[in-house]
């Protein structure tokens, strides 16, 4: 009996390394697919990581993640989106528009939860925000709601503003409506706007030579991944030239740009993990409504102000949710 009892304990052992391996395999994978590089996105997988947590998911415990960087190259995307679809993951964060209809475009069964800067049912994401229908659904920053208020704040800074360049990047597919969004702005307010596409350092590099001939009163950078990977470069110019610039995110001013307003990032990327971790555990996308940002901050640089010789209103001083010394 107790040699029978060694050999079957001995079984039982030898099947433990099987039984981890199913664990491991049961494990369910997300796919994390984005434009940009992993560099200066810490905060923002944070801010995901934190989310997955609050749905009960932690990375490397109960849940893997197979992060996929374009590297600032958009033509990228389809093929890093078909080799999530082709590894199985249980679902796909994208959270940027280019990245979300690569995704959308390689499957429509794996879920799919975006970001996206503009309205979504006008990018053909979703079916509507109350009610997406398909496989993808995710957060709405109001990109183009803040337009207006960014191009406000850029005029209380500087008063005497009549002459706004605007930095957008062509192949992003929300750039059109960007400027669909920020002409008709501008004009309310009295201001001439001039559009200049850069999608490449060289190209930020040609804009910013224009700026200097031309000598535009300020710079309004629109929102997108790639120029925000390319903030130091942005930042740099806009300081050795002296133009006032107004940007979409924090990341820019905690470097020395001049002001931002827009959607708190990572508490967006912390709704995108909330919805994978519902999806996770039997949400379906098509029934879940689209979540519109709520948290918006106005971060405004006090030094690169008064380099550039100008006096912060109190009014905004009373306002900023920042303001960095």
């Amino acid at each position: 009996m107790r040699r029978r009892a060694f050999i079957l304990a001995l079984g039982g052992a030898a099947a433990w390394p099987v039984v981890a391996r199913a664990q491991q395999r049961s494990m369910p994978v997300v796919g994390f697919l984005n434009f940009t590089s992993p560099d200066g996105f810490t905060d923002r997988l944070r801010g995901f990581r934190q989310g997955l947590k609050e749905s009960g998911y932690i990375e490397g415990e109960n849940v893997a993640i197979d992060y996929r960087w374009a590297e600032n190259e958009m033509d990228r995307l389809p093929a890093l989106a078909a080799e999530l679809v082709h590894r199985h993951v249980a679902v796909i964060a994208a959270p940027t528009t280019a990245a979300a209809l690569a995704a959308k475009a390689a499957t429509t069964t794996i879920p799919i939860v975006f970001q996206s800067p503009e309205d979504p049912v006008r990018h053909g994401l979703v079916a509507s925000l109350a009610r997406p229908g398909g496989n993808l659904t995710g957060i709405n920053l109001f990109t183009g709601e803040l337009t207006a208020k960014r191009l406000e704040l850029l005029r209380e800074i500087v008063p005497k503003a009549a002459r706004v360049a605007v930095l957008v990047n062509p192949s992003n597919p929300t750039a059109e409506m960007t400027l669909r969004d920020v002409e008709p702005a501008a004009r309310a307010m009295g201001l001439q706007v001039e559009i200049f596409n850069a999608s490449s350092s060289h190209e930020i590099n040609a804009a910013f030579a224009t700026f200097v001939r031309e000598r535009p009163d300020a710079i309004f950078v629109s929102l997108d991944a790639f120029l925000n990977s390319r903030r130091a470069q942005l930042v740099n110019l806009a300081a050795r030239h002296a133009i006032p610039a107004t940007y979409s995110n924090r990341d820019c001013v905690e470097i020395g740009g001049l002001m931002s307003y827009g959607a708190n990032l990572m508490d967006t990327f912390r709704q995108v993990g909330v919805y994978t971790g519902r999806i996770l555990k039997g949400a379906k996308p098509a029934e879940l409504p689209v979540v519109q940002a709520s948290k918006f901050e106005l971060v405004v640089n006090a030094e690169t102000a008064r380099m550039l010789g100008l006096d912060l209103p109190p009014s905004l001083l009373a306002t900023a949710d920042e303001v960095i010394e």
